[in-house]
C-alpha cells in the first residue's frame, strides 16, 4: 500500500474512533434505585403486602431485598450505620451500551468505575455526581419484560426519583450538558421560588427530581422526604381503594391524597427509615404553577 493512501485509511479510521466516542450511547429510564434499610421485616411489609409489589431474589453486592416494579425495580441492603441520615444508596438509569457509554463519559472527564457483569448477565458501572450522588448505568443482557405480578401491585411504573441538590449549575452541566437530559417542569412553594427541578432521561419519559429547598444538615425525616422514590399510577381513587384493601393506612398515618404544584394528584408513604414512597398520576388534572411542562409525560405500559 503506498504512505500516502495507508495515512489516509489511518486518519479516517481515527475520526471513526472519535466520533464513535462522542456520540452519547441512549439513555431510557430509570432502571432501578436502592435503599438502606434498618428494618427489613417493615420494608418488606409496605412493599409486598401494603404496595402490593413482587419480591424477587437479590442482584447485586449486598443487596438483601429487592422488589419489582414491570421491568424496574427497588432494592434494599441493610444500612452499616443506622446513624447515617442519609438512606438513599444511588440511582440506576438504563443504557442500551454500558462501555460506549463510559468510554463517552471518560472522554468528557467523569471518572467512572470498571464495568461489572451482574448475575442475570446484565452489565453496570458506577459514576459519582458533582454532589457526590452515586449513579449507576445499567445495560440489560435483553431487551426486558415486565416481571409477572405475584400480588395485586398498586403501580406498574417507576416514573422518578429525587434526591437533594446543593450545587444546581455543576449538576446541570453533568446531567443536561454531559447526559443529555431534559428539562420536564420546575417549581416551587411560591410561585417565585424554584424549590423542585423535573429532568427526563434524554431517550425516555422517565425523570430525575433536584430537590433544592433542603437545610445543611437535614435530620432523617427531612433527607427520607427529599431522598425518594415514585410510582406512577393512572387512577388515585383506584390507588387508595386498592391501597386500603392490602391494610392501609396504618394507625396514626395521616397522609392523604393532593394535588401538587406540578397539577398531578400524589399520595405520599413512607417506609420504616422514613424514606418517601410517592404515588403520582402520570398526568395532571390542574394547571402546574411555576412553569409549563416541556416534555410528554409518562404513560402507565
Amino acid at each position: 500500500m503506498k504512505p500516502l493512501v495507508s495515512c489516509f485509511l489511518v486518519v479516517l479510521a481515527t475520526c471513526a474512533l472519535s466520533k464513535s466516542a462522542e456520540r452519547r450511547p441512549k439513555i431510557t429510564g430509570i432502571d432501578h434505585v436502592e435503599f438502606l434499610t434498618t428494618a427489613p421485616q417493615e420494608t418488606d411489609h409496605l412493599f409486598v403486602t401494603v404496595l402490593g409489589l413482587s419480591a424477587a431474589d437479590p442482584l447485586e453486592s449486598e443487596q438483601t431485598q429487592r422488589y419489582t416494579v414491570g421491568t424496574q425495580w427497588i432494592g434494599f441492603r441493610p444500612a452499616p450505620d443506622a446513624k447515617v441520615n442519609n438512606r438513599m444508596d444511588h440511582v440506576a438509569f438504563s443504557t442500551e451500551d454500558c462501555q460506549a457509554l463510559r468510554s463517552y463519559l471518560s472522554g468528557k472527564g467523569i471518572k467512572a468505575d470498571a464495568i461489572e457483569q451482574l448475575k442475570d448477565g446484565s452489565h453496570r458501572f458506577m459514576v459519582k455526581d458533582p454532589d457526590g450522588h452515586i449513579i449507576e448505568f445499567r445495560q440489560q443482557e435483553k431487551p426486558a419484560s415486565p416481571a409477572a405480578a405475584k400480588g395485586d401491585p398498586v403501580s406498574r411504573r417507576m416514573i422518578h426519583a429525587g434526591f437533594i441538590v446543593r450545587d444546581r449549575t455543576a449538576e446541570d452541566h453533568f446531567y443536561l450538558d454531559i447526559l443529555g437530559f431534559r428539562p420536564y417542569w420546575h417549581g416551587g412553594m411560591q410561585p417565585d421560588r424554584t424549590d423542585w427541578v423535573s429532568l427526563q432521561v434524554p431517550d425516555g419519559s422517565d425523570w430525575l427530581e433536584y430537590m433544592l429547598s433542603a437545610p445543611a444538615s437535614p435530620d432523617l425525616r427531612v433527607s427520607g422526604v427529599l431522598n425518594h422514590l415514585s410510582l406512577g399510577v393512572r387512577d388515585m381513587k383506584q390507588a387508595q381503594a386498592k391501597l386500603e384493601s392490602h391494610g392501609w393506612p396504618p394507625h396514626g398515618v395521616n397522609e392523604q391524597p393532593k394535588i401538587g404544584k406540578d397539577g398531578k394528584w400524589q399520595l405520599n408513604l413512607y417506609d420504616p427509615d422514613l424514606t418517601r414512597v410517592e404515588l403520582m398520576e402520570f398526568k395532571p388534572v390542574e394547571k402546574p404553577c411555576c412553569s409549563e411542562f416541556q416534555a410528554p409525560h409518562p404513560e402507565e405500559p
